[in-house]
């Protein structure tokens, strides 16, 4: 059984095809740039050359597209953008408008834009593009499932802040999870099946979206939740969680930063703010009050985070367990909290790939058995025993 799974972060898009055959150390892997680097790479360009651009597809992660795009009008280029891959800068396309200078044209009045316009296509799930990259080194990919990550701010209402709704969407995504056995289970819960995704989860909608066509079930999930879940894979960090009686695990990513802390009955807390906004001691205060039971959730939004949430009012054993992962984790190097920096199966980059295995079988139970055997490190064939 082979499945695909993709974590889409804003530096990096990091993809494992795995075969439940294989030991899972011997995954097929890539870390590319991410689908953001990539249309910020094609707009500077057209900048440069000065070409009037258009965007079409879905609504995909900003960021650095973003960045890239107003600066293309900035320099004075003409930026057309259809309404669904306009919406990857603003829900509010009259701000798009109004405030980055992209022109809305309607899928007519795309088409009848001259050839001379540079036209990009958003996603942030490309399949083409990476059954070409495998097939390059001789792998077809023919996926029983695939498994997709995305940091979603879903669909705010007018008025409400984007971080807010997000905030509220993690917070009734735990509250129902915690009913769950164990973190894994609740962690997993995080994970959507393609055809039962809810509808102000608009970044993962476009997942769906940009995936149709595909045979294979479709599973998709937030980042952020996906890499603790595949944090829980590396087994010193699930024995000092238990040995401990809870603890922090941090998911430092390069543009989000969230901690989810865990009890005996899974998960008790978290927190999350823009990597960009904090330094190592802000971090280290933040994860020790977390861990405290005293992080204020005002006090982190209005500090240009999304938020914090604590369920149990009883303090983390002191001193508190902590294990860090991502791409940014450099800054707990010197933590107070004495991180153990997690490495599941090996591969810290990989977190998240791994966390989608185990959110895949918990989505589509026909895949549970095969999955959970191999993440238990069962089986363990070399490749040419296999392909």
């Amino acid at each position: 059984m082979r499945l695909l799974t993709v974590d889409v972060g804003t530096g990096t898009q990091d993809v494992c095809l795995f075969d439940t055959a294989l030991a899972l150390e011997n995954s097929y892997k890539l870390v590319m740039p991410s689908p953001t680097l990539m249309v910020r790479r094609r707009l500077r360009a057209a900048t440069q050359r000065r070409e009037a651009v258009l965007l079409t597809g879905w609504l995909m992660g900003g960021g650095p597209s973003q960045w890239a795009a107003r600066d293309h009008v900035r320099a004075g280029g003409l930026l057309y953008a259809t309404p669904e891959a306009a919406r990857t800068f603003d829900d509010d396309l009259d701000r798009v408008q109004r405030e980055l200078g992209v022109q809305i044209v309607s899928a007519d009045e795309a088409q009848a834009l001259p050839a001379s316009v540079t036209r990009l296509e958003l996603k942030d799930f490309d399949y083409p593009l990476l059954e070409r990259a495998f097939a390059e080194f001789g792998v077809a990919l023919r996926p029983d499932a695939v498994a997709v990550a995305v940091f979603d701010h879903g669909a705010a209402p007018p008025g409400c802040s984007d971080r807010q709704f997000r905030f509220d969407y993690l917070d009734a995504r735990c509250r129902a999870a915690r009913a769950l056995p164990t973190a894994q289970a609740q962690l997993a819960a995080f994970g959507h099946c393609a055809e039962a995704v809810p509808a102000d989860l608009t970044r993962l909608r476009a997942v769906v979206a940009a995936a149709q066509g595909l045979a294979a079930p479709l599973c998709v999930m937030d980042t952020a939740p996906a890499a603790v879940l595949g944090a829980l894979l590396d087994a010193r960090v699930a024995a000092a969680l238990t040995q401990a009686g809870g603890g922090l695990v941090a998911n430092v990513g390069n543009f989000h930063c969230l901690a989810f802390r865990f009890g005996p009955a899974g998960i008790t807390g978290l927190f999350e703010h823009h990597t960009g906004e904090l330094t190592p001691a802000k971090l280290d205060a933040y994860l020790g009050a977390l861990a405290d039971s005293r992080l204020d959730r005002r006090a982190v939004f209005d500090d240009m985070g999304h938020g914090a949430l604590v369920y149990d009012p009883q303090p983390l054993p002191a001193p508190f367990y902590l294990a860090a992962l991502g791409p940014r984790r450099a800054l707990l190097a010197g933590s107070a909290h004495a991180p153990y920096f997690a490495a599941p199966f090996g591969d810290m980059m990989l977190a998240g790939c791994y966390g989608l295995l185990r959110a895949l079988a918990a989505a589509y139970p026909e895949f549970s058995a095969p999955i959970e055997q191999a993440l238990s490190g069962a089986g363990g064939r070399a490749p040419w025993e296999v392909n």
